[in-house]
């Protein structure tokens, strides 16, 4: 009888290390090694179920000897989930979607599989719910129920050997938390359960040309949970966002092999499941009736398109020793840096200044062209002028007080022509040589031009 085998593995990254100790050596992260008892191995395993769809072959080829037309992408029902996946499912592909419960990761891939499985074969496997609870929600949300084929199971073994007698073209997994492997002998959501039960599924996607996409839990800051070698054997990473007191969900990739990361893609919810939003620049454009200071709105490059949105600023005389600085929807330190360039380049002094930020829509903003806007719309809030309403700002803002122009500026000023913008203060290098009728666009290289041209 083989003799089973322990290895310590870290709970952060997935580190293995041969005998335990307090500090993980690769994340540098203390008392997060636990020991793993593995089962023996299995001969043959990796190519118990290779084959059906041809991806198992061993022969070598040059890159002009492949055939790309041999793998076309899978288009769901949903324009925005296509988007975020580079334009449709590859076959082959391991995606994992995360998420806070209750996003709507189940909902989503429910109402994408009912509406596969009218053209081609489908398997939805709930680790987590009953059948009875699936096919509810299912009918409440008016999903065509009647080619869509489910399974009740958190074997990765069993699962994997039923797919090859169904021949699915799309498998969904709800969750890989629940998920198990025999061979590993440890509790379902445990990191090497995670670990071995992710690589599996990848590997039985690849090597039979079945797209396979994983549900994952988040932990209480918002990343994935299991190990971080989870994200590295997946193809696709994307994170299903919304507040629960918003309708509105944020599907993100932060990792895509087969498009661009950083995609945004807009859903609503409904009482009859997700709608995808084709125009999210007029969702974050829904401005109050009222002009007031402080409000400027920005265009942002989210993955492959702009983003009309609208940022707001509130400058008010603090009664503290040190004054308050709250950025919701951006970065704190990159506030605390972009105030001390208008103290030294544009003579404005907000030292005794609480200072309040906000991405209006819940948006997380992270392109550095929004540095431009929130120093305009500073000034608007601290001296209480109010900025026109077809005024759209864009601009990197560098240590130095020099406006730096930003990538797709051409697209940037389109879009905001599009929404009926008349007026843009952009990077002098990002003026365009064919200006859109009716807009006035003005190009600043300093910040005190950019403050003259208020």
């Amino acid at each position: 009888m083989a003799k089973n085998k322990t290895a310590y593995v870290c709970n952060e990254c997935g580190q293995d290390f041969p005998r335990w100790q307090g500090q993980c050596s690769a994340c540098q992260e203390w008392n997060t090694i636990t020991e793993v008892r593995l089962g023996p191995p299995i001969a043959g395993k990796a190519s118990s179920f290779s084959g059906y769809a041809g991806q198992g072959s061993n022969e070598v080829k040059t890159l002009n000897q492949i055939d790309l037309d041999a793998l076309p992408r899978i288009a769901s029902s949903f324009k925005e989930l296509d988007r975020v996946l580079g334009g449709g499912i590859v076959p082959g592909s391991a995606i994992l979607i995360g998420g806070h419960p209750g996003a709507g990761k189940s909902t989503l891939l429910l109402q994408t599989l009912c509406q596969l499985a009218e053209s081609m074969p489908a398997l939805y496997v709930t680790g987590e719910e009953s059948l009875q609870q699936v096919a509810m929600r299912a009918n409440r949300l008016g999903l065509p129920m009647a080619n869509l084929k489910m399974l009740s199971e958190t074997s990765v073994e069993q699962i994997c050997q039923i797919a090859m007698q169904e021949k699915p073209k799309v498998i969904v997994v709800d969750s890989i938390q629940v998920m198990h492997i025999s061979e590993v002998q440890s509790s379902p959501g445990s990191v090497s359960q995670v670990r071995e039960s992710a690589s599996y599924l990848t590997r039985f996607a690849k090597q039979n040309g079945i797209a396979v996409i994983m549900v994952g839990h988040v932990t209480k800051d918002g990343s994935l949970a299991g190990p971080k070698v989870l994200e590295h054997c997946i193809d696709c990473s994307v994170m299903f966002e919304g507040d629960s007191d918003s309708r509105y969900r944020t599907l993100r990739s932060h990792k895509n092999r087969f498009g661009a990361i950083n995609e945004l893609g807009v859903f609503a919810m409904t009482e009859r499941g997700l709608k995808e939003v084709a125009n999210p620049s007029a969702i974050f454009l829904s401005r109050a009736d009222e002009d007031a200071s402080g409000s400027v709105v920005m265009v942002v490059w989210e993955g492959t398109r702009p983003l009309l949105v609208e940022l707001q600023v509130l400058v008010d005389s603090s009664a503290m020793p040190n004054p308050r600085r709250v950025a919701v929807g951006m970065d704190a330190n990159r506030l605390a840096m972009l105030l001390a360039v208008m103290h030294r380049h544009g003579g404005l002094m907000m030292a005794d200044q609480d200072v309040f930020v906000n991405v209006v829509g819940g948006v997380k903003v992270t392109d550095t062209s929004a540095d431009l806007t929130l120093l305009l719309a500073m000034v608007s809030s601290f001296r209480g002028d109010v900025l026109a309403r077809d005024l759209v700002v864009f601009g990197e803002v560098g240590l130095s007080g020099e406006i730096r122009p930003v990538p797709n500026g051409q697209e940037r000023i389109m879009e905001a022509a599009k929404h009926g913008f008349k007026r843009a203060i952009v990077p002098l290098a990002n003026v365009p040589k064919k200006i859109p009728s009716g807009m006035e666009i003005i190009g600043v290289g300093k910040l005190n031009q950019a403050l003259e041209a208020l």
